[in-house]
């Protein structure tokens, strides 16, 4: 994803292809003028935006977002990282992002890609057992090698004992999110819980969103 200084695209993935690093969009593409409120974007990011942007809409949905999207397997990202990315970056929740918001979520997939990277010590565009053990353990979550097992095989579908980056990502988010919904329940900090049914579909279901 990132262009400069950052992963080999045809290795650890990012954009399906390399817009021109230069210049704005030039007699005011698709009405992207920013608003006297909002800061000017990066021109790189302006074109970057309008080349995913395919239907000239000014805002960017799932489908153009997956398009554009390689990890190291070369296949494009999944359906859940794209939406959960989109619903990060979404203020006006509809389903799409402008280009105020892609800017954010732009940098913010390639903060993953970062992190992805510094653990994928063998360059292989994978992250496998021991690799995402390390990850975990330096964001700060101890788990069983059982559950660690059980991380990669739920992303694994036919046993090639190893995630994508895309599914790293989607895998970190849904741990942290879990995770500030259990630490605001364990109030007295004991690691333990006593949770309500609907309590927990709750939690579980705001996952799926």
């Amino acid at each position: 994803m990132a262009y400069q200084g950052g992963y080999p695209q045809q290795q650890y993935g990012g954009y399906g292809q390399n817009p021109a690093a230069a210049g704005g969009y030039g007699g005011g593409y698709g009405g992207y003028a920013p608003p006297p409120q909002q800061p000017p974007v990066n021109p790189e990011i302006q074109n970057i935006f309008r080349n995913i942007d395919k239907d000239n809409t000014g805002r960017i949905n799932n489908r153009e977002l997956q398009q554009a999207l390689i990890n190291g397997r070369g296949d494009h990202f999944s359906d859940m990282a794209c939406n959960l990315m989109i619903s990060m970056f979404d203020r006006n929740k509809t389903g799409t992002v402008d280009i105020y918001d892609f800017e954010k979520l732009y940098n913010y997939i390639n903060q993953w890609l970062h992190v992805f990277k510094n653990f994928d010590r063998d360059a292989s565009g994978h992250i496998e057992e021991s690799e995402l053990t390390q990850a975990l353990t330096q964001m700060g979550f101890r788990f069983s090698p059982q559950f660690i097992q059980y991380l990669i095989a739920k992303n694994d579908p036919i046993n090639r004992k190893e995630i994508s980056v895309d599914q790293f990502i989607v895998t970190c988010i849904q741990i942290q999110r879990f995770t500030d919904a259990f630490r605001v329940r364990d109030t007295e900090q004991k690691g333990i819980i006593t949770i309500g049914f609907e309590d927990f579909l709750g939690i579980a279901l705001s996952m799926c969103s």
